[in-house]
């Protein structure tokens, strides 16, 4: 099953989980209906009774949709608010102890190896237990929460492994079903705390009529507490199966079963529980399981059994991947094939390129230990300091071809910027020119989590400041491109915080036109060398639209479409809104476009994962050998 898949699999479950709470929710208002004949001294005597029923009905969903609304309303800033909720703080580089820093970079060499945003982490100061969570809407918006514990008693393949398993959440599509399940069932839990409400008033009224209304405040306690359990099953019906797949994600990314396994080892003989008190709504996002067992555990706890969980790890067939480099071994990236993670020294099939989408391989993981470890030390630490950071973000936006270009950008740039900042950039511009092409991306990735802590005015003065330097040149390369379309979409949770983005478009004829001129581009960019004929372009670019979903049934160009940077993004906002089966289509006719002459140069490896990656398709990076890193020194995997 592949990322697409997935995504469709979480949308089923999502179904699943609306007829579930449904279905709890008939059950409650029969209860509550019961309840209240008992209140007006109806039973026995009369069972049925429309207009009561009707009232109770209604007064019971409104209650259910108010708490339901009002939770998923608080919930759309995403996975942060979660954080903060379980007593989690944001881990700041620069303020982070020697821990701290192992785990930052953890996430940062399994968000590069994957291709999505490097998570925000959240640290839980307050508690002592091995547990970890991963919420949010899209891979673009995700965060990481780590209890202080896991810390304390983890080695570095111990974490990578729990990391492992929060990224396969993140990838997989559990995040958004998570968020979800926790909004729905806070509607079951205001039916709780009204009857909680009523039995504290409970010596208000003297009233002998009926049965008292602190009676009728507990039997909606009991209600509330049934509703709860049916939302134990719920999350456990849903959880269970995803934390399996979990577990065998980590251990594909890492390949290293033992480090999921100590893991588990040591759970079996510590704790995983948390103090923090809405741990009870967010049990089914954790690692491990975070509330106290109970004697109904076996059918209510939304995680596997420990020892389960460990006969599994330990049974994967992980010799597959023994001919693969070990984790302490990185190789280079000039010995690198373009093989995208694939045995085999040729190229990559489209196929393999669309199965790679929201995955990690040990190869990967690899290719990106080696890159940040070329980084030079004021990189490092500059993509952790706020100015820096925005440095590193125009730096990235000059021109270091064409002196004037660049003098002229500088020029427009110290008219809206301080002078300190503009000084800034030209020094770490001079550092950046000299690197490895493909460190440009993850350089915008590892600088994302701090421009994210300014205000959603500054995140936007941020990247009109980088559409300037773009202006200022007199015209927009293709690089300049997908740098700002790659810095816009990584900077939209903190622009525009949105739950989710929404599916309007389940049919390949709504964005017909839209796939055409994404094909058309990417046709022209990978035969832009001179020696190529109009014919390649045109053979490339129908290579591309015959992979698309009933091709033959629509109206088809010959020739690729003429169009400027400008209409491309349109098309591209437009493609976000298909259903994950139709970007499987798009994200594959992209693929056979660019690999149909076997080669991939930079500039379209660059656009082919912009767009996927604007797409919420994260794909992992090509291993191109066309330049390889000289001065590497030291795998990465052996920073602190």
């Amino acid at each position: 099953m592949n990322f697409f898949e997935h995504q469709d699999r979480a949308r089923q479950n999502t179904q699943q989980l609306i007829g579930l709470f449904s279905l709890s929710i008939a059950v409650m208002i029969m209860a509550i209906y019961i309840a209240t004949l008992f209140l007006f001294r109806m039973a026995p005597r009369v069972w049925w009774h429309p207009g009561i029923f009707l009232y109770v009905a209604g007064i019971t969903i409104i209650a259910i949709a108010v708490g339901s609304l009002y939770k998923i309303a608080y919930l759309r800033e995403g996975g942060s608010v979660i954080a903060q909720e379980l007593g989690g703080r944001l881990l700041i580089p620069e303020m982070a102890d020697e821990q701290g820093r192992q785990l930052l970079n953890i996430v940062e060499e399994m968000a590069i190896a994957s291709g999505i945003s490097v998570p925000e982490v959240y640290l839980l100061e307050r508690e002592t237990s091995i547990n970890a969570f991963a919420a949010g809407f899209t891979p673009n918006d995700a965060v990481i929460g780590v209890t202080r514990g896991t810390l304390q008693h983890l080695n570095r393949d111990e974490l990578q492994g729990v990391i492992g398993h929060e990224f396969s959440h993140i990838l997989n599509g559990d995040m958004r079903l998570n968020l979800r399940l926790v909004g729905l069932l806070h509607g079951i839990l205001f039916i709780y705390l009204t009857g909680e409400l009523l039995w504290r008033i409970r010596g208000a009224s003297r009233e002998d009529k009926g049965l008292p209304l602190w009676a009728f405040g507990l039997a909606l306690m009991a209600i509330g507490g049934i509703g709860l359990l049916c939302g134990r099953l719920i999350k456990a019906a849903v959880s269970r199966q995803r934390e399996f797949l979990a577990d065998a994600s980590a251990v594909q990314f890492t390949r290293n079963p033992n480090g999921l396994t100590g893991v588990f080892q040591k759970l079996q003989k510590m704790d995983s529980r948390l103090i923090a008190p809405g741990a009870e709504a967010a049990s089914h996002m954790f690692f491990g399981n975070a509330l106290n067992p109970s004697f109904w555990e076996n059918m209510f706890s939304t995680h596997p059994p420990l020892t389960e969980r460990i006969r599994r790890v330990g049974g994967l067939n992980v010799s597959n991947l023994a001919a693969m480099p070990s984790r302490n071994q990185v190789r280079s990236p000039s010995q690198e094939s373009l093989t995208m993670g694939f045995a085999g020294g040729s190229g990559p099939t489209p196929e393999q390129v669309v199965n790679q989408v929201g995955s990690v391989t040990p190869e990967h993981f690899a290719h990106a230990q080696a890159l940040l470890s070329q980084l030079p030390e004021s990189l490092r630490l500059g993509v952790r300091e706020q100015e820096s950071a925005m440095a590193i973000a125009f730096a990235l936006a000059l021109d270091t071809e064409n002196i004037e270009i660049q003098e002229r950008q500088i020029a427009w740039l110290r008219e809206v910027q301080p002078a300190e900042l503009v000084d800034k950039t030209l020094e770490l511009s001079s550092e950046i020119s000299q690197l490895d092409p493909r460190i440009r991306l993850p350089l915008v990735d590892l600088a994302v989590p701090v421009l994210r802590q300014n205000s959603a005015k500054e995140c936007q003065r941020l990247c009109k400041c980088v559409h300037g330097l773009v202006v200022a040149t007199g015209s927009l390369s293709l690089w300049h491109f997908v740098l700002q379309l790659i810095l816009w979409h990584r900077l939209q949770p903190s622009i525009n915080p949105i739950s989710a983005t929404t599916v309007e478009f389940t049919c390949i004829e709504e964005i017909w036109p839209d796939s055409l001129l994404v094909l058309s581009v990417i046709a022209r960019i990978g035969y832009s060398q001179p020696d190529a004929s109009t014919e390649d372009i045109a053979y490339a670019f129908r290579s591309g639209v015959f992979r698309l979903p009933k091709a033959g049934e629509q109206e088809k160009p010959d020739t690729p479409l003429t169009c400027n940077f400008t209409e491309l993004k349109k098309s591209i906002d437009r493609l976000r809104l298909a259903s994950p089966k139709l970007k499987q289509a798009i994200v594959d006719a992209c693929a056979h476009t660019v690999l149909l002459n076997n080669k991939v140069t930079q500039s379209e490896a660059d656009l082919l994962r912009a767009i996927a990656m604007t797409l919420d398709c994260p794909i992992p990076p090509f291993l191109n050998p066309q330049r390889g890193v000289s001065k590497q020194k030291q795998s990465s995997s052996k920073r602190s």
